[in-house]
């Protein structure tokens, strides 16, 4: 275990983590100086399109990045008490005895992250198995009543369903019963939504941050829905191909967003009082991740604020609009 004495008001901090994949066709510059902290009790939103490094962030966090990625640079510390362990350079055991205890995740497909030729409920006793010193005899038990509290119908029967029996509203309540039945402090919920029908979208989401406001549990919530986020998150980072190009609480971002990517965001979301013709999408696609002359920002050649020979120096500028809203920007809005 790797351990650092001086404790911090974040439960989760990570600072300037860097990721990359190797690859037949190069390396894939994934992650790049992300940086963000959690505060008990808080749900912090990571939004950006697809390919923007959020679902890379949450398993490099959970230590279960592909056998192709590697962490070549930063810090991810995790505070028990009056001590941090290294979430990046911790032993293996230690992780382990983490995961599912202390941090947890709901996957963004439920249907491939549970196991399809076991039951449910077996697969909820086997957490509570593996991390909490129930005896054998109330395994059951305890997990019919997790079951129940993530509000699925008929918990005893479903306990001896298998994953194909249950719709996908059941199954993601079965991921969330399962990251849940040992009260982690912080849940990492990559897409939670992901494929739910609008009314079921709803019932996950308030069941986590009913669930999160009990327990004063911290959330860090992986979206590409802004709207979504802006309902249940208290701040937001927003991501792009691989950066944090700005963190603000909620209403700050959304009322005045500093970053042209953020306001670009926030134009091409749906919203009841807007007409596909209010949408603005955002021109170009993400930058190849696998170029050798990535810009300093790699939202330059989408931007229509780029200016030549000012907006391509390295490094890139973060700048503090306030102690809580920080742009990554040469020229914000």
């Amino acid at each position: 275990m790797t351990i650092t004495a001086p404790p911090t008001t974040a439960l989760l901090s990570v600072h300037n983590l860097t990721v990359d994949f190797r690859t037949r066709a190069g390396v894939v510059k994934a992650l790049e100086g992300v940086s963000f902290a959690l505060r008990p009790g808080e749900t912090l939103g990571i939004v950006g399109e697809s390919g923007s490094g959020k679902s890379v962030t949450a398993f490099t966090l959970m230590g279960v990045l592909d056998r192709a990625g590697r962490v070549t640079q930063g810090e991810a510390w995790f505070q028990m008490g009056d001590q941090r362990v290294d979430l990046l350079q911790g032993a293996e055991k230690t992780l382990r005895s983490l995961r599912g205890k202390e941090l947890s995740m709901i996957f963004q497909n439920p249907r491939t992250a549970l196991n399809p030729i076991r039951r449910v409920g077996k697969q909820v006793t086997d957490v509570l198995r593996c991390h909490s010193d129930l005896p054998p005899d109330q395994l059951r038990e305890k997990a019919i009543d997790l079951l129940n509290r993530v509000r699925i119908p008929d918990p005893e029967k479903r306990y001896d369903a298998y994953p194909y029996e249950l719709s996908g509203g059941l199954c993601q309540r079965i991921m969330i019963a399962l990251a849940l039945a040992c009260s982690p402090r912080l849940l990492i919920a990559d897409e939670p939504t992901t494929g739910l029908d609008v009314t079921t979208q709803a019932t996950v989401m308030n069941l986590i941050k009913s669930l999160a406001d009990q327990r004063q549990m911290a959330t860090l919530l992986i979206t590409h829905d802004l709207a979504l986020a802006s309902e249940y998150c208290d701040r937001i980072v927003v991501m792009h191909a691989g950066h944090v190009v700005e963190s603000a609480p909620v209403h700050s971002l959304f009322v005045a967003p500093r970053h042209p990517y953020t306001a670009k965001l926030i134009a091409a979301t749906p919203e009841p009082h807007k007409t596909f013709a209010d949408l603005i999408p955002i021109p170009g696609n993400l930058p190849d991740l696998k170029a050798p002359d990535l810009p300093p920002c790699r939202f330059s050649r989408r931007c229509d604020r780029f200016e030549p020979g000012h907006c391509d120096q390295a490094p890139l500028p973060r700048t503090a609009i306030s102690p809580e809203h920080q742009v990554a920007c040469w020229k914000p809005l």
